[in-house]
């Protein structure tokens, strides 16, 4: 038994943790989480597709379902923002709405989006490593404004 013990602690003392048992990775906070999120929309409203597409993670997946875009990896979702180019006409992205589930790094977003056409829509995204690794949007193409959209359930 006492050769267990030592072996263990010499295991433990030289990083022979099993993974679960190391610390996870650090959890992203409600503030930091608004931060990326504002910084998303910053990169689409300046037409700074580097700025956008540097919220995500290396191998993130974009996706509204079911398919109907979906672009896997940074560099395909730094070109699908623009890439290099400003986008023309340019987009504006508002915020109207933003919520973190701390425990478990999901977060969503009511928004209206314009470029070619205005949508109002709600994403869903989940974070890992402080960046954004799933992006899941549903958007509503409507010409009316955010107030008139949402109308008597406005808040």
């Amino acid at each position: 038994m006492r050769k267990l013990m030592v072996l263990l602690l010499a295991a433990v003392a030289v990083g022979g943790d099993s993974p679960k048992n190391q610390d996870p990775q650090p959890q992203m906070r409600e503030s930091d989480f608004v931060l990326l999120m504002e910084t998303v929309s910053a990169g689409w409203n300046e037409g700074n597709a580097r700025k956008a597409a540097d919220c995500f993670a290396d191998d993130a997946v974009y996706m509204e379902p079911p398919d109907h875009q979906l672009y896997i990896g940074k560099a395909a979702i730094y070109e699908f923002f623009g890439g290099p180019n400003k986008p023309d006409p340019p987009m504006h992205m508002q915020w109207h709405h933003l919520a973190f589930n701390e425990k478990q790094q999901i977060g969503y977003g009511e928004f209206t989006f314009q470029m070619n056409h205005r949508y109002h829509g709600i994403v869903t995204v989940h974070i890992q490593g402080g960046k954004i690794a799933k992006w899941r949007e549903y958007e509503y193409q409507s010409d009316l404004d955010w107030r008139a959209f949402a109308g008597k359930s406005e808040f």
